[in-house]
């Protein structure tokens, strides 16, 4: 993994580390190489953040915090607008980004890049919109105000399977909040991130509002900021596991948090469902960014009466797909985004088939350079199976059957996760009450994709705590200050 593939977009992006309007490199000059995980060949180097730079980021968000809070909402509302509009016109080069750093085909990035741009746009409109009220106090003798203030610096932590999404989901409602921010992308694919920030400069976001650190050490260099007692937000996007530690450090200065964590999907597929569609919404919910999503579905449950029949439909839908790095074209599935990633899905799927599970399509990784695993479908999976529990995070798709509305409740219910349910029927009675029993913060009925900027998005149990996007999305930077005015 010595060698360099080039690529113009490459040198468009800064490697360094912004913080207060300045691009750096990392104090020591250390660099993080950043792979092509279709060849594994190295794309480039970043710069790789120590201590000392995060506390340096931090102190360029505190510095700018007061001047930016009283920023007029129509100026960050016509910043997010105009940044919007560039990352549109600029769709190509990000996909490009994305496609070259963490896998999937161009086709998904541009797809990523229009949903990406769409939070700004979204958050444009809200900027101008942040309200509190005015009320009599019951007795008549004073008057209750509240207002709505930012939270104040705000440490971003995004993953790596949305670089950009993940980015402006968070970053649109904090401009708009008037927030400034620590950003810390994904070291896997921390390009896009970066040139993100570059596009933000140009639009005149103020030096220090956004400050980007890229670092191997995430560890050690997020929890100095996190108990640092001017933080006053963290919110993360990742594993289950991680967010759990990043909520204890958290705990010590009683920071607003946001997470969004693990998901465990079930996608519900009752005897009245039409199949066909239900086959359409399973590609969807399984196979976008290569099932690396905390979307995917994770456990498909089908009546007895369809399994033999969807179980079919979608081994030749699934068996069909081409592999392949992003670039090309006639490419439908990209590589996992590293070899351990890669080798979690083969573990999953072995231990499945070791439990009495089938491979009706796929089942093995390819051959070959690169993190690729064939897209697979699974009959009879077992309770037991690892997979019927955690995340896969791959292009696996594990059939298990039920009988009665309620078993299949129960099954989707069977899990501490509870990020996004699937469900498909013709029957909206049913529709309505199996959304209402699902313990689930989402829930896709008769579509395989439920992510939009104007719908809050989050998870019940281990899946998180609070939502992005949608009217709430800016809540989570606003605080709730009341005022009670005596006569």
């Amino acid at each position: 993994m010595t060698s360099v593939t080039q690529h113009p977009v490459l040198d468009t992006v800064p490697k360094g580390l912004l913080i207060g309007g300045s691009w750096r490199d990392a104090t020591g000059g250390a660099t993080i190489p950043v792979d092509d995980p279709a060849t594994g060949e190295v794309l480039t180097h970043v710069a790789d953040a120590t201590v000392a730079d995060g506390t340096a980021a931090l102190d360029a968000a505190v510095a700018a915090q007061a001047d930016w809070a009283r920023t007029a909402p129509r100026d960050r509302a016509e910043l997010l607008r105009a940044a919007y509009e560039k990352i549109t016109a600029r769709a190509d080069d990000f996909a490009m980004l994305m496609t070259l750093e963490m896998g999937k085909t161009l086709a998904e990035s541009r797809g990523e890049v229009a949903y990406g741009a769409e939070f700004f746009r979204w958050f444009s409109e809200e900027a101008v919109r942040v309200s509190g009220r005015y009320s009599v106090a019951p007795n008549g003798a004073t008057r209750l105000m509240t207002m709505k203030q930012p939270v104040g610096p705000t440490l971003m932590i995004t993953p790596w399977n949305f670089p950009l999404a993940m980015g402006t989901r968070k970053i649109g409602p904090a401009i708009a909040a008037g927030c400034t921010m620590v950003v810390k992308p994904a070291s896997q694919t921390p390009l896009t991130m970066l040139a993100l920030a570059d596009l933000l400069q140009e639009c005149g976001l103020p030096a220090g509002v956004l400050n980007v650190i890229t670092t191997s050490h995430t560890g050690d260099v997020m929890e100095p900021l996190i108990r640092d007692p001017r933080l006053r937000k963290l919110t993360f996007t990742g594993s289950t596991p991680v967010g759990r530690k990043l909520m204890e450090q958290a705990s010590q200065q009683i920071l607003r948090v946001s997470m969004e964590l693990g998901g465990n999907a079930p996608f519900l597929v009752f005897a009245d469902a039409d199949v066909d569609k239900a086959v359409d919404g399973a590609m969807l919910a399984k196979m976008r960014n290569m099932g690396e999503a905390c979307t995917a579905a994770n456990r498909f449950y089908v009546h007895e009466s369809l399994a033999e029949e969807f179980g079919a439909k979608l081994a030749a839908r699934m068996g069909a797909l081409t592999l392949g790095h992003g670039t090309e074209d006639g490419v439908d599935v990209g590589p996992l985004v590293d070899e351990k990633s890669r080798d979690k899905v083969a573990s999953l799927v072995d231990d499945a088939v070791a439990k009495g599970a089938k491979v009706v399509v796929g089942g093995s990784a390819r051959e070959g350079a690169g993190w690729f695993y064939q897209p697979t479908v699974l009959a009879d999976v077992p309770a037991e199976a690892d997979l019927a529990r955690e995340e896969i995070f791959g292009p696996v798709a594990p059939i298990s059957t039920f009988s009665t509305d309620e078993e299949a409740i129960r099954m989707a219910n069977d899990t501490e996760y509870g990020l996004v349910a699937y469900l498909f029927t013709r029957d909206v009675s049913r529709a309505l009450l199996v959304s209402e029993a699902l313990e689930f913060g989402m829930v896709g009925v008769n579509q395989g994709i439920v992510s939009n900027p104007a719908a809050p998005f989050g998870g019940v149990k281990a899946s998180g705590v609070g939502r992005e996007g949608g009217f709430e999305g800016i809540d989570e930077y606003l605080e709730t200050k009341y005022v009670g005015l005596a006569l």
